[in-house]
C-alpha cells in the first residue's frame, strides 16, 4: 500500500469482527513506530500489546466505551518521561507528547498497510489501567487502541470524508494569512 493511500483510507473503527489478527502483524505495527522522530534519538515509549480477555474488559470498562473489549487485542502506549528528563528539563514532558503523536502515527499507519482497524482512545481512568496492567505509577499512559478487523455489521459502516480543506489550516508566513507573497521577479 503507497502512503498517500493509507493515509487517506486510515478510519476509525469501533466495531470489531471476531477474527482474531496475527498478533504478529500488530509487532510489526509496534517497530514502525520505533522510526518515527525523538528529542536526542530517546525514546521514552513503551506498548504493551494485551490479548487476555480480562485485562481487555478491565480496559473498557476503564476507558468506559464498550466497544473496546469487542477487539482480539489492546495495545497500551505508555511514556517514561524522566527518560529524556535530564537531557531537556521543562520541555520533557511536551516533547514525550510529540514523540508520542509521532510513533503513534506510524503505528497507524502500518496497522492500516496491514488491514488490521483500530480506534484511538484517550479517554480512561488512567490509575484502573495502571492497575490491570501493573503500570509503575511514574509511567504515563498515553493511548490504548483496540485492534481487529472491522466488523461488517448492517450499519457499522461511515462515509468516509475529509475532515477539513487544505485551505482551512494552511497559513503563509504569519497566523491567519491565507496568501502566499508573489514572488518578485529576480533581476539580473
Amino acid at each position: 500500500m503507497d502512503l498517500d493511500k493509507a493515509i487517506k483510507s486510515r478510519k476509525s473503527v469501533r466495531h470489531f469482527a471476531d477474527k482474531k489478527p496475527n498478533w504478529r502483524d500488530i509487532i510489526e505495527c509496534i517497530d514502525a513506530a520505533i522510526f518515527a522522530p525523538m528529542a536526542g534519538n530517546l525514546f521514552p515509549l513503551k506498548f504493551i500489546l494485551v490479548s487476555d480477555k480480562e485485562k481487555i474488559q478491565k480496559i473498557a470498562n476503564a476507558a468506559q466505551q464498550p466497544f473496546v473489549g469487542e477487539a482480539q487485542y489492546i495495545v497500551v502506549v505508555c511514556s517514561d518521561s524522566k527518560i529524556i528528563l535530564n537531557a531537556y528539563e521543562q520541555r520533557a514532558e511536551k516533547f514525550c507528547r510529540q514523540e508520542a503523536g509521532a510513533a503513534i502515527e506510524n503505528f497507524l499507519l502500518k496497522l492500516e498497510e496491514k488491514g488490521l482497524k483500530t480506534c484511538w482512545v484517550g479517554y480512561f481512568v488512567d490509575y484502573l489501567i495502571k492497575e490491570a496492567l501493573r503500570i509503575p505509577e511514574e509511567i504515563d499512559v498515553e493511548a490504548i487502541f483496540p485492534i481487529g478487523y472491522e466488523s461488517k455489521k448492517p450499519g457499522t459502516a461511515r462515509a468516509t470524508r475529509r475532515k477539513k480543506e487544505l485551505d482551512d489550516v494552511l497559513y503563509f508566513d504569519e497566523y491567519k494569512n491565507k496568501r502566499m507573497k508573489k514572488k518578485e521577479s529576480m533581476e539580473v
